[in-house]
């Protein structure tokens, strides 16, 4: 039996394999995991994925389930007792953008009903869009739609948030399918995105 191919990115760590063949590029089926998947590619920002999926637990522990309602309450004792949590990146910028980006969260729902509709709007592209990557080496880092998210973000009033970080977003919840040609995923993935998230 031959071995799966998946994009070149993938290291060996079971944690990693894992989270490429059953969730990169996949739709969350809900808004706290959308919600979720926006803070932790924000507190990647500056280290590896792998170090945050290791963390990720841990993160929802801290952070309420990621329930913006919850960590919209968050107080500086909050952000203290944060600080002192070896199980996530302990870094203060981070924690307190977290905190602002639930609180900029429920700001959205309150203006606009659906945050995910919202987000998706501000790409403005059709979500689900199958690029089609021979290699990682035409994978690219940002593209015109991640940099209008980026700006709507900030403008709403969210941190952490740069086009780079806005894309790793849009290719891990699926409104772009990046897994190359020869990946196993990438005809699974394809076509996926469900219309109303």
């Amino acid at each position: 039996m031959s071995e799966r191919v998946r994009c070149g990115w993938v290291s060996a760590d079971p944690l990693y394999v894992a989270y490429h063949d059953e969730e990169w590029g996949v739709a969350p089926a809900d808004e706290h995991r959308w919600f979720e998947y926006l803070i932790l590619e924000g507190a990647q920002a500056g280290l590896s994925w792998i170090t945050i999926l290791r963390k990720r637990e841990n993160y929802r522990r801290a952070f309420a389930g990621f329930d913006p309602e919850k960590i919209a309450r968050f107080t500086e004792a909050d952000v203290v007792r944060l600080l002192g949590d070896p199980g996530i990146v302990r870094h203060r910028g981070k924690i307190e953008a977290t905190i602002g980006n639930a609180r900029a969260w429920l700001e959205l729902r309150a203006q606009h009903g659906n945050p995910v509709a919202w987000l998706i709007e501000q790409t403005g592209e059709a979500p689900g869009r199958n690029n089609r990557w021979p290699t990682l080496a035409g994978v690219p880092a940002s593209t015109p739609a991640s940099d209008r998210l980026s700006k709507a973000l900030k403008k709403a009033g969210f941190r952490f948030v740069g086009s780079t970080t806005c894309y790793a977003f849009m290719q891990a919840t699926g409104l772009v399918n990046d897994h190359i040609e020869s990946c196993f995923r990438n005809g699974e993935v394809a076509g996926a995105f469900p219309r109303r998230p």
